[in-house]
């Protein structure tokens, strides 16, 4: 099996702006660079990382979500755009790594520092073909439908512009197959996860958060099942390194936040996840009220890592969350 210290290792440092290594790494990791470049000069900020994950791939992790580039001769896709007020340093990120016009944004849902870049991004971007209505010249914004519920809020050049409530829409852009993949009612009603399919690689949005458990959105409709029937769903897209298992390969999966992961990481968050809603569903069943499944402790044995103690989202946070869902549901 792949250990976590020598999957972060795969991906290459290219360019290193101090500040930020922990993004993309749990507490009492380190990521060990094959070889730092020199801090480019067109990243001006001191809080932004950028990982070379394949050839023609690239995770730009800061203050906002992971941010994931893919480039190439029809031009740049990028994978969710940060929050607003970081937008001019994740451009000149974008800028360094590839001077070819940002073609497309996508979204992996509806949170603010996944979309509130949206607009600096696209109107800094153009589009493969000229077209006519709003924006016109602007590279669009890509999402599932479920997304404009959720962002009224922002100025009209944010709000996804190609949006769709099917179960997948895909392209085709600098050598490889895009799949955007709906994932209904699971950290939101609005996620979905970028499956690049020549680079093996899967941006997973707010579904994986490595730093701490999963975010269950209930009023913008998530839900533990959906949560879990979407973490099934990218384990099965990531395939790990077999029959060679000491090689560093396989799917690279982009969390929305934190570490880098391999199939292998996604299947323990899954079984963790799980877990819990089994917990909670056992006490619900046996008519606990959420004040005493809260004092059951159904997630003892993983607040350690995951419960974010102090944090915006703790275990007490997320407990409530899976078990008012699972009243909702019935299950």
């Amino acid at each position: 099996m792949i250990t976590k210290s020598a999957w972060c290792c795969r991906a290459r440092i290219v360019a290193v702006v101090a500040g930020c290594a922990a993004l993309l790494l749990p507490c009492g990791s380190a990521l060990v660079p094959l070889k730092a470049a020199a801090p480019q000069a067109s990243v001006a900020p001191s809080n932004l990382e950028i990982l070379e994950v394949r050839s023609s791939f690239f995770v730009i992790a800061g203050p906002s979500a992971n941010i994931g580039v893919q480039v190439g001769d029809d031009g740049v896709v990028v994978v969710d755009a940060g929050k607003a007020a970081d937008a001019p340093a994740l451009l000149a990120a974008i800028k360094s790594i590839s001077r070819r016009p940002i073609r497309y944004i996508i979204d992996t849902g509806p949170d603010t520092d996944h979309v509130g870049g949206n607009e600096a991004l696209s109107k800094s971007g153009e589009r493969l073909f000229a077209g006519g209505g709003r924006n016109a010249d602007a590279a669009p914004i890509v999402s599932v439908e479920g997304v404009l519920r959720h962002v009224t809020t922002l100025p009209a050049g944010a709000v996804p512009t190609e949006v769709f409530n099917w179960a997948r829409k895909s392209m085709y852009l600098n050598g490889e197959a895009i799949e955007v993949q709906s994932q209904p009612a699971a950290h939101t009603d609005g996620d979905a996860f970028v499956f690049f399919r020549r680079s093996d690689v899967v941006v997973a949005g707010d579904v994986l958060d490595t730093r701490q458990f999963p975010v269950i959105d209930i009023a913008r409709g998530g839900s533990i099942q959906g949560e879990i029937a979407a973490l099934n769903r990218l384990v099965e897209l990531a395939v790990p390194s077999v029959p060679v298992v000491t090689r560093e390969a396989g799917t690279i999966v982009v969390p929305g936040h934190g570490r880098l992961c391999d199939q292998y990481d996604v299947v323990e968050y899954r079984d963790m996840v799980t877990i819990i809603r089994d917990r909670v569903r056992d006490l619900i069943k046996a008519g606990r009220s959420l004040a005493e499944v809260k004092a059951a402790q159904p997630a003892k044995g993983y607040v350690g890592r995951y419960g974010n103690s102090g944090g915006a989202w703790t275990a007490d946070h997320f407990i409530e969350a899976v078990y008012q869902s699972l009243i909702k549901e019935k299950v």
